[in-house]
């Protein structure tokens, strides 16, 4: 089978190959098998392959796979699985391995895509919307029952998206950040209720005071990091917390440059990997369910930038990475 693979941390266009790999073992009891027909290339993706910012690039006796989600149809069945059968196409999260052609899995990470889903859509499906509760929930226990401005960096990303749609649902007061003034204009446009601030501007902090009323903000969703750190705890209110989830942008900030004590805030970091153990097998059935109804009853949240063939990766990295993308860069492999 056809996979992309590495075997030493560094940047991912230098060290990712496509190459052929030996097939997944069969399905064992409990397990299907998985033909992969499309799968999003997530920036925690590309953070595995190139390893942590300043630490050692670590080299792999055997290759890995990147990707962790993606969709696909069923192959076989291991024994005693029911209710799923060969020729149905599924959505699976967390598969290490999405990006092959071929992976077998246990039964509870894969979900059937509803007839009327497209393959794109479904191909994001799981990942993005349980981000999405999981930030709900982390902005409703760093709130304590007192409900205040929420801004957010990287809106116009695809999880950014989502947040905005979540927020005019359950009336959050929720203020956008974007990266440039095409990137705000577009926003606008898409949510017109809500402040969308380019921190192109030169006066962005000021109009993220003037946005929460001059009382700064109390909860922050960070997916960018890096130097703009700093500035955004500025812009928190005393006791505010600051939520990070992804580390988009360069550079770094000195912890003790925050301010920590004096102004009583909280610094603290989520991701889609803690959703495995911090939920019960119950609460995840109930999440997954959430993403599937999101995706199929507002699939324009699913926005797909562009999809390329697994031997493109090359290509569609540089995409995931430009100025201005909007909605997901998927892999695709032929079915058969």
């Amino acid at each position: 089978m056809r996979a992309i693979t590495y075997d030493q941390h560094g940047e991912a266009g230098q060290v990712l190959r496509l190459s052929e790999q030996p097939a997944p073992a069969a399905p064992a009891a409990g397990q299907v098998q998985v033909r992969v027909l499309s799968r999003p290339i997530h920036p925690g993706d590309l953070a595995g392959v190139e390893g942590l910012p300043g630490g050692p690039r670590q080299r792999f006796a055997t290759p890995r796979i990147p990707g962790v989600e993606g969709m696909g149809v069923i192959e076989t069945v291991g024994e005693g699985v029911q209710d799923l059968r060969p020729g149905q196409r599924v959505a699976f999260f967390p598969v290490p391995g999405a990006w092959s052609e071929l992976v077998t899995t246990p039964t509870d990470l894969v979900v059937p895509v509803p007839e009327d889903l497209s393959d794109e859509t479904a191909a994001s499906m799981l990942v993005n919307p349980l981000t999405l509760l999981s930030l709900l929930r982390a902005v409703e226990d760093a709130q304590h029952g007192q409900a205040g401005t929420v801004v957010q960096t990287a809106a116009g990303s695809s999880v950014g998206k989502l947040v905005s749609a979540a927020a005019l649902k359950h009336g959050i007061p929720l203020v956008n950040l974007v990266r440039s003034a095409t990137g705000a204009q577009t926003l606008r446009q898409r949510f017109p209720a809500l402040p969308t601030i380019s921190t192109a501007d030169a006066d962005w902090r000021t109009q993220v005071q003037d946005a929460t009323g001059g009382q700064g903000a109390q909860v922050i969703l960070d997916a960018v990091g890096g130097s703009l750190t700093g500035e955004l705890a500025g812009l928190l209110t005393d006791g505010g917390t600051l939520i990070t989830y992804g580390q988009l942008g360069s550079g770094s900030t000195p912890l003790e440059s925050l301010a920590l004590t004096p102004r009583a805030l909280t610094v603290r970091g989520t991701s889609i990997f803690q959703w495995m153990a911090a939920r019960t097998p119950e609460e995840r059935a109930e999440d997954v369910a959430f993403a599937a109804r999101l995706a199929a009853t507002a699939p324009e949240l699913f926005e797909v930038a562009a999809s390329y063939d697994l031997a493109d990766f090359a290509k569609a990295i540089d995409h995931v990475r430009r100025p201005g993308k909007s909605g997901a860069v998927l892999l695709t492999s032929p079915a058969s």
